[in-house]
C-alpha cells in the first residue's frame, strides 16, 4: 500500500482526497490543532503530525520518518484579503513554505509531489495569486525523473473552508441578510469530489511521464448574485474585499499554445508547445466558461456537506 503524506491534510482538500481514495496509507501534517483533532475523529487510521511547513528542519524530519511515495502539498495561506493585508505571512507560507516542501521531498527521495495551486496564480494581480504562481514555477523548476514535481490548478471548491457557500448557509440559518461583495462577481467552481479527482489524475499522469505540468479542468461559471439568491432574496451588497476581482482566469490566452485538452475535460499546461489540434480554443475564465444551470448549482450547494 502506497504512503500518501498531505501537508494541510486536515483541511477540506486533504479530507476530500482521503474520503475519495481510501486505499492509501495516509499521513497528515497540519499546524491547526483543532482541525487535526477533527481529522483524527473522522479518520482514526491517518497518521497525524502537528507541524508548520515554514519549519524546514521539522518537516524534513517528518518526511524522512514517513518516507512517503506521494506528497500532496495543500498547506497554504488561502484568503485573498488576508494575504493582501499580511504579505510577509503570505510569502513565508506560500513561497518559502513550498520551497521547504520541495527540499524535504528531495531529501526524503519522494517519487511524486503534487502542489495545489489556484486560478488566482494565472495572470496574478494580488499577493495570494503571485505567491501561488511562484509555487507553480518552483515545482516545475525542481522536477526530475527521480523526484517529480507537478501542480494542479484549482478554481473555487464548493463547500470548502474558504468557500462562500458555508457562509451563505450560516447567514440563512440565522435569518440574516446574505452579504454579497458585488452582484457582477463571477467564479469558476467545482466540487470537493472533483478536486480530489483532479489531484488523483495528476498523480496517475506523473507516474507515466517525466514531464513537468500544471493540470486543471474545464469548469463552469457561477454568478455570485445567482448563488446568493439560492439562499435568500434578502441580499446586502458590501463591496469587494482587498485583492478581489470580478472575474477569474484559470488558463490564460498566453498559456493556450502550451495546453493539451483530454477527452474527459482535463487541461494540461506543459513546458513546451503542444499540437494545435489538442489545445484550448480560447482562454478558460469565468467570462468564457458556460454558466451552471440552476439544477447544477443546487447539486453543488447541497450534495456535499
Amino acid at each position: 500500500m502506497k504512503k500518501v503524506l498531505i501537508t494541510g491534510g486536515a483541511g477540506t482538500v486533504g479530507q476530500a482526497f482521503i474520503e475519495r481514495y481510501p486505499d492509501f496509507e495516509y499521513y497528515s501534517i497540519s499546524r491547526n490543532e483543532k482541525q487535526a483533532a477533527d481529522l483524527l475523529r473522522n479518520y482514526p487510521n491517518v497518521g497525524n503530525f502537528i507541524a508548520d511547513i515554514r519549519d524546514l528542519e521539522h518537516i524534513t524530519t517528518l518526511f524522512n520518518t514517513v518516507k512517503p511515495d506521494i506528497v500532496i502539498h495543500a498547506a497554504a495561506m488561502k484568503h485573498v484579503n488576508l494575504a493582501e493585508e499580511n504579505p510577509t505571512s503570505a510569502v513565508t507560507s506560500n513561497i518559502l513554505g513550498s520551497l521547504n516542501v520541495i527540499r524535504a521531498s528531495i531529501t526524503a527521495n519522494v517519487p511524486i509531489t503534487v502542489g495545489i495551486s489556484t486560478d488566482k496564480a494565472c495572470c496574478p494581480d494580488n499577493i495570494y495569486g503571485y505567491t501561488k504562481r511562484m509555487m507553480e514555477q518552483l515545482f516545475i523548476e525542481h522536477n526530475t525523473p527521480e523526484n517529480k514535481f507537478v501542480c494542479t490548478r484549482f478554481a473555487n471548491v464548493a463547500n470548502s473552508n474558504g468557500s462562500v457557500i458555508p457562509f451563505f448557509k450560516k447567514r440563512k440559518a440565522e435569518n440574516k441578510p446574505i452579504l454579497l461583495t458585488d452582484e457582477n462577481m463571477n467564479r469558476l467552481m467545482f466540487s470537493k469530489k472533483e478536486s480530489a479527482e483532479l489531484i488523483y489524475k495528476a498523480i496517475i499522469e506523473a507516474e507515466k511521464s517525466d514531464t513537468a505540468f500544471i493540470l486543471s479542468k474545464i469548469m463552469k461559471n457561477v454568478n455570485m448574485l445567482d448563488l446568493a439568491k439560492m439562499f435568500s432574496e434578502d441580499i446586502e451588497i458590501v463591496g469587494k474585499r482587498p485583492g478581489e476581482k470580478l472575474n477569474e482566469t484559470l488558463v490564460s490566452e498566453k498559456e493556450i499554445p502550451f495546453t493539451l485538452v483530454t477527452g474527459d475535460g482535463y487541461v494540461f499546461i506543459e513546458p513546451e508547445e503542444t499540437p494545435e489540434t489538442y489545445r484550448l480554443e480560447e482562454e478558460l475564465s469565468s467570462i468564457s466558461a458556460d454558466n451552471m444551470t440552476t439544477e447544477e448549482l443546487e447539486a453543488l450547494i447541497w450534495t456535499e456537506k
